[in-house]
């Protein structure tokens, strides 16, 4: 889900960098006059929130992965290119200002903080965690993506939901055992009763009645 949103967003601004003339001979030419090197259109930051954040947005059983175990996961994206770990679920303008891709630039704030759609946000009270974005004119929501209904919430139902499939399989399997196993001792019984009731017509053949 967290992929596909940040290709999404690699993608707009790909488009958008094309768009601006990017990538035509000239752009690139002054790239390389002015910096040595040629780079892409894209910086991604992803911004990770603390665990009391999630947890405070999202319940006692959330965040499922700690902020470290998140951020290990998000520095090997492809699409990105600095984490930002104890992201505020409300980004002000103070905080977008001092982020480390913009320090040393003149820039103010990021040119786009992107956000997918959710169903939980904004959170029960009136607030827009992302008022002052969109007040900047840079908050901007991304399209719809294959993976948007995938949650936190709905893996955990399939993780308890094939958990339950597997401990029927294995209470079916325990039942046919305990069948089985009835059935397999029963035989041997069978054996035994016949091969004793062998050995006693062997000895009255042989003594006697």
């Amino acid at each position: 889900m967290h992929i596909a949103f940040l290709q999404t967003v690699t993608n707009l601004e790909q488009d958008l960098g094309e768009q601006r003339g990017w990538n035509t001979e000239e752009a690139r030419s002054k790239r390389l006059a002015d910096h040595g090197e040629d780079y892409p259109p894209t910086y991604v930051v992803a911004g990770i929130h603390d665990d009391e954040v999630i947890n405070y947005y999202k319940g006692i059983n959330y965040p499922i992965m700690n902020i470290f175990e998140r951020g290990l996961c998000v520095v090997q994206c492809r699409y990105i290119h600095a984490v930002v770990f104890g992201a505020p679920y409300t980004p002000t303008q103070s905080y977008l200002s001092s982020l480390p891709a913009i320090s040393g630039l003149d820039k103010k704030v990021p040119d786009a903080v992107y956000h997918g759609p959710t169903a939980f946000m904004p959170p029960t009270n009136s607030i827009d965690p992302y008022a002052d974005a969109k007040e900047l004119g840079v908050f901007q929501q991304t399209p719809e993506h294959g993976f948007q209904e995938v949650n936190a919430a709905q893996i955990v139902q399939r993780i308890l939901d094939r958990r339950a499939d597997y401990e029927e399989r294995q209470r079916k399997k325990g039942a046919k055992s305990v069948g089985e196993g009835a059935l397999r001792r029963e035989e041997m019984e069978s054996e035994a009763e016949e091969a004793r009731r062998r050995r006693l017509e062997e000895v009255e053949r042989q003594f006697g009645a």
